[in-house]
């Protein structure tokens, strides 16, 4: 087991997760590939309070790609469901119950169907000055987010743009860059999530299916950080080599 609180002591205030492998979960069991996005929204809570339980102020996951819509219409249709359930059944009593839970949806609501936007808004309105914040990524995409930052900077009159500009502007302006990513589903890349934001970021890919990922898995992720040596590109001051 990692040690509570042991996030301030390794400099771990953003963990970032792709929760990849909900469909194949579901396909291996005989099951519709909905039933694995049912499993992997539950394996989403048990993270977050491990996360919480850490230390860590910060956790964004990945919950709908803007490429996602070419998905099966019937999948797209009930993860707008599911998520707009899990919403308004699990996550605004967690929000009633945790005032220092601060939610933030990142990426372009617009497409999305009505009544989840809703639900949306009324999650973001809770807590607002929260201390922990739950970043989910909705019909969210890289470089979409970029393209909308540049965009939002034009309009706000700069001519010019420098880096401390565009990440003002960027869905995760509330938000450190990432101290860690996870991606679960055994795939190593990072699919358009937060490209600006994990030029840094120390990256692990297991081969664990997302609703299979569990509070021991946070456990290794956690330590295998603890592992690494972040250099930004300078020199390791123990082993300058």
């Amino acid at each position: 087991m990692v040690n509570e609180n042991v996030a301030e002591a390794l400099s771990l205030r953003h963990i970032a997760i792709i929760m990849d492998g909900n469909g194949r979960w579901a396909t291996k069991r005989g099951l519709p590939r909905i039933s694995g996005h049912h499993e992997g929204a539950k394996a989403l809570i048990k993270v977050m309070k491990k996360v919480r339980s850490l230390g860590v102020e910060h956790l964004s996951v990945f919950a709908f790609s803007t490429e996602n819509w070419k998905r099966p219409k019937e999948e797209v249709n009930g993860l707008m469901r599911l998520i707009e359930r899990m919403i308004r059944e699990r996550l605004l009593p967690t929000l009633n119950d945790n005032p220092d839970l601060c939610v933030r949806f990142l990426g372009d609501k617009t497409p999305l169907p009505p009544s989840l936007c809703e639900a949306c808004l009324c999650a973001e309105e809770k807590n607002p000055e929260g201390k922990f914040f739950l970043n989910v990524a909705l019909n969210y995409g890289g470089r979409d987010e970029l393209v909308h930052a540049v965009n939002s900077a034009i309009r706000d009159g700069h001519k010019t743009l420098d880096e401390k500009t565009i990440s003002s502007y960027l869905y995760t302006a509330h938000s450190p860059a990432p101290d860690l990513m996870i991606r679960t589903g055994g795939e190593c890349r990072i699919s358009n999530f937060l490209l600006w934001q994990l030029s840094y970021t120390e990256l692990i890919f297991t081969d664990t299916l997302w609703p299979d990922f569990d509070e021991e898995e946070i456990d290794r992720c956690v330590a295998e950080f603890a592992r690494r040596r972040r250099r930004y590109g300078g020199l390791d001051k123990e082993n300058p080599v």
